[in-house]
């Protein structure tokens, strides 16, 4: 009996030719549904984090409990244009350890003292597949600006009663050393306590405001 695998592999071929023509011919992604207008960061829905290496082993994460913001969409069902500002207090920094938090707030870091906020106002936005966007900004912090990128994606839009809600989440990448903050020590093995860079995590939340 003539065997039947040529065959098979002929039909799996063809298979998944047809396949490979018709991811290509797909339409592109419906683009968001979002509505033009300016939101205001929702503070108790919403996370401004960060994650450091500690010892070159672990991560320490954190987060500010203290920060507002804006969201402004100049049209509808598309990110194109859109710009953020935002304020964070710095001695709202936490850890989840009241030693370290404290020394965050030092002259060593942040020295909320003389430098009491952070501050990030985009410039540009780059609008990506998949309601993906790269945002670039000048972010200010220990009294040093520079600019900085936020790869994000936008996850949707919800009503609340009759408040229109938009998320955004977003991740970027910092060298500390850059705004100042250059405290460290080095360990017996030859590395340090505290990594130079840092990995902002933002999870944002924000309403809708009044036409």
């Amino acid at each position: 009996m003539r065997s039947s695998r040529p065959l098979l592999t002929a039909l799996a071929a063809s298979a998944l030719a047809v396949g490979s023509l018709a991811a290509w011919n797909a339409a592109p992604a419906a683009p968001p549904t979002i509505q033009a207008g300016t939101y205001v960061v929702d503070g108790a829905h919403s996370t401004v984090g960060f994650r450091v290496r500690h010892l070159g082993i672990s991560t320490v994460n954190g987060q500010f409990g203290q920060f507002e913001g804006r969201v402004t969409v100049p049209r509808a069902n598309t990110l194109a244009g859109m710009g953020t500002t935002a304020t964070i207090q710095a001695t709202s920094i936490s850890t989840n350890n009241e030693r370290r938090d404290n020394h965050l707030r030092s002259a060593d870091f942040f020295d909320v003292a003389q430098y009491p906020t952070i501050t990030f106002t985009s410039t540009s936005i780059r609008v990506l597949p998949n309601d993906r966007f790269a945002l670039t900004g000048n972010l200010t912090m220990h009294g040093v600006t520079k600019p900085v990128i936020l790869n994000g994606v936008y996850t949707g839009t919800a009503t609340q009663g009759t408040t229109t809600k938009i998320a955004l989440n977003a991740e970027g990448r910092i060298n500390r050393k850059d705004f100042g903050l250059t405290w460290n020590r080095t360990i017996e093995a030859g590395g340090v306590v505290v990594s130079e860079e840092v990995s902002l995590v933002l999870e944002i939340e924000a309403d809708r405001q009044p036409s």
